[in-house]
């Protein structure tokens, strides 16, 4: 007798020689729409700035191909496009893990102090004479653990609750910003303004230089992500029924954090502290999708989009004045914050 177990709404089995999985049929297409319009929003930001560039030169610079468009899209807009792609992807799966393992949609590393953790140390490095910006991601890893910790030892009370955690972490974000203007105040004045443009969330000025290592970062912690993908599903578990399935559920949700701090860390350093986009983009992409958990590749896709369509906006709205794009995700960022707010205190879910 063949058992056959059901299917979940939704899902469609996927064979690949012995192995078999499911796959949400939504969010498999939420994916694929976010890739196209991630890949249009791309080329447009290749092709269009102060001077246009015809789409397939810009595809030719891309391809390797030889183009005389080779300084405008090879040098000064690729790299800067691919810091922003990367930036975007982190912090939309930084969000992602820390709102699945606080189990709150206010819970970005913006909110609860990571980011400013990061920028506490950043700035108060580049202030006392690191200038070099390769330097800055890992600084900024160190900063962004340190205030984590500090957040969940003082959340911590015979367990983590979801409420103190975020309140916790905001009175802590606001005490790390004040340590990051006393550090602008201490240095150089040249120092400082750079220092002040890189606290807005800027890609202006960046290159290879900057893209490099937090690619080689993203790489190293793929398989992470792929093992946290994974692991999200049990986080929604209690403690009784994670014990009886032999699941250590508290080891889970701390790798899981830990991840999410370090992607979240790893991006401020490379762009500075863009708000909002860890907050905004695993709540999009859990609509768009409908899913129980947050899916972590459409939270990546949506986070990258937001970004260089930004930084595109930043560029063009105001030529020749450019808006650094932190400037951009903010002007979107609070109103939604306002948003859930008020929606939670009507009893609305988020």
């Amino acid at each position: 007798m063949t058992l056959s177990l059901a299917r979940p709404a939704g899902y469609t089995l996927v064979r690949a020689g012995r192995a078999s999985f499911l796959v949400h049929r939504r969010a498999t297409a939420v994916a694929l729409a976010l890739t196209l319009l991630l890949a249009a929003a791309c080329l447009t930001y290749l092709c269009a700035a102060q001077s246009y560039v015809a789409p397939s030169e810009a595809l030719k610079v891309v391809l390797g191909q030889p183009s005389p468009d080779e300084l405008t899209v090879g040098t000064f807009r690729l790299p800067r496009m691919t810091v922003g792609l990367l930036v975007g992807a982190a912090f939309g799966v930084a969000g992602a893990l820390i709102q699945t393992v606080s189990r709150n949609p206010l819970a970005s590393p913006d909110i609860i102090g990571i980011t400013q953790g990061a920028s506490a140390l950043t700035v108060g490095a580049l202030i006392f004479g690191v200038t070099s910006y390769a330097y800055l991601p890992y600084l900024s890893v160190a900063g962004g653990l340190l205030a984590a910790a500090l957040v969940y030892v003082f959340a911590w009370r015979g367990g983590l609750h979801a409420t103190r955690f975020v309140l916790i972490g905001i009175g802590f974000a606001v005490a790390l910003r004040s340590v990051t203007n006393l550090f602008m105040t201490k240095g150089d004045y040249l120092v400082a303004q750079q220092a002040k443009v890189w606290m807005t969330g800027s890609l202006a000025d960046r290159g290879w230089a900057e893209a490099v290592p937090v690619t080689w970062a993203l790489l190293l912690l793929a398989p992470f992500v792929c093992w946290a993908a994974r692991a999200q599903r049990t986080v929604s578990m209690d403690d009784d029924t994670a014990t009886a399935l032999g699941i250590r559920l508290g080891r889970v949700r701390l790798g899981l954090a830990l991840l999410g701090v370090v992607l979240a860390s790893i991006a401020t350093g490379a762009a500075g502290p863009v708000d909002f986009v860890a907050l905004l983009a695993p709540q999009l992409a859990r609509r768009m999708t409908r899913t129980a958990q947050i899916p972590l590749l459409c939270s990546a896709l949506t986070g990258a989009v937001i970004v260089v369509v930004a930084d595109l906006l930043g560029r063009k709205l105001f030529e020749p004045t450019q808006l650094p794009v932190g400037v951009l995700t903010a002007a979107v960022g609070a109103p939604y914050l306002i948003w859930l707010i008020i929606r939670g205190r009507t009893g609305g879910k988020a």
